[in-house]
């Protein structure tokens, strides 16, 4: 199995990744908000359509 961050094999103590550094990179890539799961449910939808009509709204 390789490491989905750099692409070398996984060590079992960091698995799925072979090292420290590399799963603190996925660690930070979900804390951003890099990933991301969509959603599908209808309120989730309707509460971004108004969140990005509101950015011109809102005071700097």
């Amino acid at each position: 199995m390789s490491c989905p961050i750099c692409g070398e094999d996984t060590v079992v103590k960091f698995r799925p990744f072979c090292s420290k550094r590399c799963a603190n990179i996925d660690l930070a890539k979900w804390l951003n908000g890099s990933y991301a799961v969509p959603s599908q449910r209808e309120e989730d939808v309707e509460a971004d359509e108004s969140d990005t009509s509101q950015i011109g709204q809102r005071p700097h």
